[in-house]
């Protein structure tokens, strides 16, 4: 296959890049001259100096948060960007592009089964409906370990297959070695069939692609054969929690200007999400494995969080990577709990943390490929830095409380004292710099929202007004607690404490006293915190408040926005909505009416009772199962196969009873005996429950 050639859109990018780069490091070192105007030594001491390099730092990165979201709103309001990928062509040249064989694959991992593989479900429906499901073929890739779960999929797959009439289309794959977390199952599924596609999307248990944007990416790869991976900028859904309510409405009303300006910044340079992207699959298995990291701790072993790497590779071989925000129907959904998304950002934080080794020893990377990286891994730094700044701010505020004044700090060389001065509305002015580098790009949406006749699509305008509102003091609220939580995770990573990698929770709500075991200590500390704040000064208490009192009521606040009831009332008053929960499109209809229609489990048996039980289920595990009785392996298998039927699953180790899953006699032998068994044995009463439960 011919190597890409060169592109033309480097000029431009290189050009936004560069003025970029002028306004972020012009407009921090504006702030940087304020600040040190600010402080009473002018950056004299130590810790002052310390206090400046992390208020830039920290002002830097959200400043190129600012310029991203100001870049995309005037290319909105400018008709959109002229360069963008999905600007080349008309809806009738793609129209007549033909679509090739597509794979669609979702890894997954100890997943809500039928909740997960009804979005896939709908995926397919959608397809099918719009007449192109001839090209493309799904593939589930698990690496679920408990027995419970895989067979649940292994029982769902096969129902799906016969619902849809998907045999041969929708295939089912459980790795019996789990390796390198996601990237190596689709390493797996790409070493056994990556050469019969041409193309693979990815998809995440919760992803949701309507059949238009599928196609879509389809046509766009075949017209532009430099491109290597293609990501769509995924919009969050189907949220009941406040909390998840609120993240929600954030990325869909914000996504579309940051989306825009960093499509803009990055064109052919930009990162792959992991997901809810299109893969050219021949140059990704060339170019895209992924070594472990030859470094030590943190720095050593498999590669965490692959997806920006992978888009780093692909770039290094020559290939393009694009970010295109015109796709639209391209879902996700977000964790309902704040607990949930801690819980995920803790392992997120480690594998971006990572990139660091990467970013700065990884030969021939793009650019703008480290600089993505460097943005991931300030997404958990910053907080760290920004506790710094805090812990720092306080030492510097108490020094000046408690301690006489010193004349001649640390550093200070001259023949004359250094008097401390105070500037109290240049600070005012920096605060208020600052807050609007955080806040202008959220209005900046709602203008954005009214100029394009959006209102409608998320309540009105009054509705989406108070929405924006609701959002920001929430982010206020929530911003400490993610602050000291990430600040941990990075601790974590940093010393190398070992991490589980389990299932995402989607319905499960925050009990209070969960909450209270979790949160407790960021509760006192910031008590603690506003009381010695109180101690020193009244102005310093004041301004400790925005931080204090978000921790003091960070129990209460996981509970509360965990709640699904209160969800359904901001919904009833038309607050927080989005576009998909007035007009739905088919891919989300699907999705919501195959969920509806999922059978509540009655418990009458367990997913390996009834492996070993029924006999539908038992011939299916056994089709998908191996001849593992050979050699030493055959006398243990017996022992365990003749343990279960004597005291059931519960007498064999998870290991011993994966084993005897896995095995195609065994499933046999326990099916057969089983039905064999005494009334007063454990496999006579559950069949007894088993009867009584079809009475019923």
């Amino acid at each position: 296959m011919t190597e890409p050639g060169p592109s033309r859109w480097k000029t431009t990018a290189t050009i936004r890049r560069i003025f970029l780069a002028l306004l972020v490091l012009g407009q921090t070192a504006v702030a940087a001259w304020f600040f040190l105007a600010v402080l009473p030594y002018h950056g004299g001491t130590g810790i002052e100096l310390g206090l400046l390099v992390l208020f830039c730092v920290l002002y830097a990165w959200i400043a190129v948060g600012f310029w991203t979201a100001m870049a995309g709103f005037v290319l909105r309001l400018s008709g959109g960007d002229r360069h963008s990928l999905a600007r080349r062509y008309t809806d009738s040249e793609l129209g007549q592009t033909p679509l090739t064989k597509t794979a669609i694959v979702m890894p997954v991992y100890h997943e809500p089964v039928d909740w997960t593989l009804s979005g896939l479900k709908a995926i397919y429906q959608d397809l099918e409906q719009s007449g192109n499901i001839e090209h493309f073929e799904f593939y589930i890739l698990s690496d679920s370990r408990d027995p419970d779960v895989w067979l649940a999929e292994q029982a769902a797959w096969h129902r799906l297959c016969e619902e849809l009439g998907a045999g041969g289309r929708l295939f089912y794959r459980r790795r019996r070695v789990n390796l390198n977390y996601k990237s190596g199952n689709v390493a797996d599924f790409l070493r056994r069939w990556g050469r019969r596609y041409r193309y693979m999307v990815v998809l995440d248990a919760d992803s949701l692609l309507g059949a238009g944007t599928i196609t879509k990416m389809v046509r766009l790869m075949q017209r532009e054969p430099r491109i290597g991976i293609l990501q769509t900028a995924p919009s969050i859904i189907n949220g009941c929690s406040p909390f998840a309510r609120v993240q929600q409405f954030a990325n869909r009303m914000y996504s579309r200007l940051f989306a825009t300006g960093l499509a803009a910044i990055q064109m052919g340079d930009a990162a792959f999400w992991g997901h809810n992207a299109i893969i050219r699959t021949e140059p990704f298995m060339r170019h895209c494995g992924l070594r472990k990291l030859p470094g030590r701790g943190l720095f050593g072993g498999p590669i965490m969080s692959h997806d920006f790497v992978e888009a780093a590779y692909m770039g290094r071989a020559g290939y393009e990577v694009w970010l295109e925000p015109e796709l639209t129907q391209s879902y996700e959904e977000s964790p309902p709990t704040l607990a949930d998304e801690l819980a995920r950002d803790h392992r997120w934080s480690k594998g971006n943390l990572q990139h660091l080794w990467i970013m700065l020893f990884q030969r021939r990377l793009r650019l703008a490929h480290r600089m993505a990286m460097l943005n991931g891994v300030m997404a958990y730094l910053s907080s760290p830095l920004w506790l710094g700044f805090l812990i720092l701010t306080t030492i510097e505020a108490a020094r000046m409380t408690l301690a006489p004044i010193n004349y001649f700090p640390e550093g200070h060389a001259g023949l004359f004292p250094l008097w401390p001065e105070w500037h109290p509305d240049w600070a005012l002015g920096l605060a208020l710099s600052t807050m609007a580098l955080l806040f202008v790009p959220k209005f900046l949406a709602l203008a954005d929202a009214w100029l394009h006749g959006l209102a409608r699509q998320y309540g009105g305008s009054l509705a989406m007004t108070v929405s924006i509102f609701i959002e920001i003091v929430l982010s206020v609220l929530l911003a400490p607690i993610r602050m000291m939580a990430h600040s941990k995770s990075v601790l974590a990573a940093l010393l190398n404490l070992k991490l589980t990698w389990a299932g995402q929770n989607r319905t499960e709500e925050t009990g209070w006293s969960r909450a209270f075991m979790v949160q407790s200590p960021l509760m006192i500390i910031g008590a603690a915190w506003s009381g010695f704040a109180w101690y020193l000064d009244t102005l310093f208490f004041l301004w400790s408040l925005p931080v204090a009192i978000p921790l003091v009521l960070a129990a209460p606040s996981s509970v509360l926005l965990s709640r699904k009831r209160l969800g359904k009332a901001l919904e009833h008053r038309q607050l927080l909505l989005i576009p998909e929960e007035i007009e739905p499109p088919p891919v989300l209809q699907h999705a919501l009416a195959n969920r509806q229609a999922i059978r509540s489990d009655d418990g009458v048996l367990s997913p390996v009772e009834a492996a070993v039980l029924s006999p539908k289920l038992n011939r299916i595990y056994r089709f998908l199962a191996r001849d593992h009785r050979k050699g030493v392996r055959a006398k243990h298998l017996e022992s365990a196969v003749s343990r279960c039927l004597q005291k059931g699953p519960e007498a064999l180790s998870a290991t011993e009873l994966s084993q005897v899953l896995q095995d195609r006699d065994s499933l046999a032998e326990l099916h057969r005996q089983a039905w064999c068994a005494p009334p007063s044995g454990y496999w006579g009463r559950c069949i007894q429950r088993l009867v009584r439960g079809n009475d019923s």
